[in-house]
């Protein structure tokens, strides 16, 4: 009987399985993850999960019956140490299972401040997994300092929740601008004057110098001598794509690992979807990190190991809650040469990104409609008049016509 063996219980792992199954797939399926809990939503964890407003089992993507009626084997808290590609076995917790198809859905994890800087002091956190949120939950009480360290969605979604609880809290940001590296600048404007509206202090143009503290942090040194006191430290400065155990196999490692447009890696009999993989893109390369893509591409993985014979065609979009703001991205702003405005109309703006007279993105705080009429318009391949989308009295839904 054909053995499907995945690698990874995040969204893309958990994708993987259930549509396989949902297409009738009636081989062997089995599921292994590191983390002793079973596939959950991460993106809550930096939001309601460490607010206190959402319950553990909430964040599960399916619940524990589920695995059991489609006889999908669970094993969790499993560590995969060995891939052989030749004798198709992976080795799990010192297990050998043999397989037909092997899908590496291994994520990401987070850079790390070095220990040479104080990163390995107690009270210094990251925000990835449960386990991560639950160590630090203790932390965030009223009147406490807490110092995050990066200015991207998962740092400003860590400030937005400490404010609301009390914190005292100031986030260091080593370009000039916060969200630099994926927004554009009225993008950073409206979020920083938001944290800021807040009470969150925000150093851009600020490196970090180091950790201080003999065992626990107890404050920061800045790289121009400043020292600011910290009764914990959060760091959200990027992650890496989880490649190791594919590197270690012999596979092809290209910022992630490398797979065809079907999601095939170098080896036929492997595949890989979500964070880690990286993937063929208008002519070049592109890994991304969203839930949207890790469903979307174990999904196709998921119809070609059934035969479709599917080219994967990216559908790219983001979300990001802070305070009562709702950010939402449809496509990707790379390359982009101007912003045209829309708004505010109401709670709402949204910037769009272009690229000579082609709508590659928009940006949509507050602006659900904005939001959905340029996803549309994107996965369409239309461009719609610049000036029609800063003119307050055209009817978005009208784009969509032209």
């Amino acid at each position: 009987m054909t053995h499907v063996l995945v690698v990874g219980a995040g969204q893309a792992g958990s994708a993987v399985v259930a549509k396989l199954r949902g297409l009738g797939f009636d081989g062997t399926i089995t599921l292994v993850g590191e983390e002793p809990a079973p596939p959950y939503q991460r993106p809550p964890l930096s939001k309601a999960y460490l607010l206190g407003t959402m319950e553990e089992e909430r964040l599960w993507l399916r619940s524990n019956a589920f695995y059991a009626e489609n006889n999908i084997t669970l094993k969790l808290g499993g560590k995969v140490t060995a891939i052989d590609r030749a004798a198709k076995t992976a080795t799990v917790n010192g297990e050998i299972l043999s397989y037909d198809h092997l899908v590496l859905t291994t994520g990401s994890t987070p850079r790390r401040l070095p220990a040479a800087i104080g990163g390995d002091l107690e009270g210094v956190y990251t925000v990835r997994t449960l386990a991560d949120v639950d160590a630090m939950r203790a932390e965030f009480q009223p009147g406490r300092k807490v110092v995050i360290v990066g200015g991207g969605y998962i740092g400003l979604e860590a400030a937005a929740v400490a404010r609301k609880l009390g914190l005292d809290v100031t986030v260091l940001e080593m370009a000039p601008r916060i969200l630099q590296r994926v927004a554009a600048p009225e993008t950073s404007d409206y979020i920083r004057a938001l944290h800021l509206a807040h009470g969150v202090t925000i150093l851009e143009s600020t490196g970090l110098d180091r950790l201080l503290g003999e065992g626990r942090v107890s404050g920061v040194r800045l790289q121009d001598g400043r020292e600011l006191p910290a009764d914990f430290v959060i760091t959200g400065v990027g992650i890496v794509p989880g490649q190791a155990l594919a590197e270690a196999a012999g596979l092809e490692i290209e910022n992630g690992i490398k797979t065809d447009a079907q999601g095939r890696t170098s080896d036929p009999a492997i595949w890989s979807a979500g964070d880690c993989a990286s993937f063929p893109w208008k002519g070049g390369r592109i890994r991304l990190e969203s839930v949207g893509n890790a469903i979307d591409q174990a999904e196709v993985v998921a119809e070609n190991i059934m035969g479709a014979g599917k080219d994967y065609a990216a559908r790219p979009w983001f979300w990001s809650d802070q305070y009562d703001c709702k950010l939402q991205i449809a496509g990707l702003n790379t390359g982009y040469d101007s912003i045209v405005t829309r708004g505010p109309e109401g709670e709402g703006v949204s910037f769009w990104y272009f690229h000579g007279d082609t709508l590659l993105a928009v940006d949509a705080m507050n602006d659900p409609r904005g939001y959905m009429v340029g996803k549309r318009l994107i996965e369409m391949g239309k461009s719609p008049d610049k000036a029609q989308i800063a003119d307050l009295s055209v009817q978005l839904k009208d784009l969509l016509k032209a």
